[in-house]
């Protein structure tokens, strides 16, 4: 284990792929909230920028994995449709993501905490964003903002980018293809701004890589899973489980 950080006991490492296999069975379930359980659920026992250094590698493979089932020609429309939303999403990724070394921990958590619980609150309460066709550029614009900065910090973009589908109206299929190419190349921003930024290095790139299996065992088992599942109800207990999970980085946060 000398090639892992020290901190990473093996009851952590167990941990972390536990939560790894269950993020990777929600994203191939419903597309997406991948990193957004890493980060919560590893949140709890890790340094966030460790957990955010981790999520990288498993967040570009298993966007390309997601891209791939969908198709390329459906990952060409996508990316004609949503281009402009794309490219702020990617720009204020790489720009933010120079900021996570000098943030102190207890920001982090906030910063974590409170979207995750914000965004599930509101999605659980049926809450829903009307977005017609002549505000679609608009509101591009503000939500692209706004998913960078927190893909950025806290490397999840997913649950706005989620929100800005829903209020477009975008098919179950079509959906899920967007969302794999938003996640797929913001991933790979990503991971540019962080190897710049220093979160991800020598120290914390086999972190990452170790968490690679335990992302594609889950996301195969997600796949299997989309087709045979109501996926409103998996969705909705998702999205609980965020919100506890969110109110405690919040906690953690304040104290």
């Amino acid at each position: 284990m000398t090639w892992l950080p020290d901190v990473l006991t093996y009851d952590l490492l167990a941990f972390c792929f536990a939560v790894t296999v269950c993020a990777g069975i929600v994203k191939g379930a419903v597309g997406f909230a991948m990193p957004l359980i890493m980060v919560v659920g590893m949140g709890m026992v890790l340094d966030p920028k460790l957990v955010v250094a981790g999520i990288i590698l498993p967040t570009v493979l298993t966007n390309v994995m997601q891209i791939m089932r969908g198709g390329m020609e459906t990952a060409r429309q996508a990316l004609r449709d949503f281009g402009l939303y794309i490219a702020i999403v990617c720009v204020m990724i790489f720009i933010t993501a120079q900021f996570v070394t000098v943030i102190p921990t207890q920001v982090m958590y906030l910063v974590l905490g409170i979207p995750v619980t914000l965004l599930c609150a509101m999605q659980l309460a049926g809450f829903r964003l009307q977005v017609g066709p002549d505000k679609h550029r608009i509101a591009s614009v503000i939500i692209g903002v706004i998913s960078g900065v927190l893909g950025g910090l806290a490397g999840t973009w997913g649950p706005t980018t989620v929100l800005y589908l829903v209020a477009l109206d975008t098919p179950k299929a079509r959906q899920i293809a967007v969302q794999g190419v938003v996640y797929g190349i913001g991933a790979i921003v990503l991971l540019f701004g962080h190897l710049n930024s220093g979160i991800l290095s020598r120290e914390t790139i086999p972190f990452s890589v170790f968490l690679l299996l335990p992302a594609i065992l889950g996301i195969r088992i997600g796949f299997m899973l989309h087709d045979r599942i109501d996926q409103a109800t998996f969705r909705k207990l998702t999205l609980f489980v965020l919100l506890i999970a969110g109110l405690n980085l919040i906690r953690r946060g304040l104290i």
